[in-house]
């Protein structure tokens, strides 16, 4: 899709139905979060990789944010401030190369211990989905969704 020239005018009458991309991108924002969540019921987190690159993404996010503490609740208005933004658009670049879609949309769960729903959800880009799962599976603080779907 091309918007035309980087500064240049939309006309609305010219432009593809963005619409229609709004919805393609939800459902596969959706189909992403209830693959990982039938993910998380039939595998413990914490035996989980996610990429073939976690130790290197974990190693990376834990420099990059040393304040990130994986069982509190996100403050999403911290994570999407102007500081927020420079900091994780920095820590995603690296994965430019390295992952497909690190800079696709996708569902964050704002806490561990929350199921997905309209309140503990975060859109964020998936590069902060994997960093932030990753860390949160390597904790153990997802087993908890497979426990609970064997009792």
């Amino acid at each position: 899709m091309s918007l035309g020239p980087a500064g240049a005018s939309l006309n609305p009458e010219q432009a593809e139905n963005f619409e229609d991309m709004e919805k393609q991108f939800a459902v596969k924002a959706v189909q992403h979060m209830a693959t990982y969540w039938s993910i998380l019921e039939k595998m413990k987190g914490s035996q989980l990789r996610l990429t073939k690159i976690d130790d290197e993404i974990l190693e990376h996010f834990q420099k990059a944010f040393p304040e990130f503490d994986p069982k509190e609740t996100i403050d999403e208005d911290k994570m999407k401030s102007k500081e927020g933004k420079e900091r994780w658009r920095e820590f995603m670049m690296a994965y430019e190369k390295k992952i497909d879609d690190y800079n696709f949309g996708t569902m964050l769960r704002a806490n561990p211990t929350f199921e997905y729903g309209e309140k503990e959800t975060i859109f964020a880009m998936r590069m902060q989905f994997y960093a932030i799962e990753i860390a949160r599976n390597r904790q153990g603080l997802n087993d908890w969704v497979y426990e609970q779907a064997h009792t």
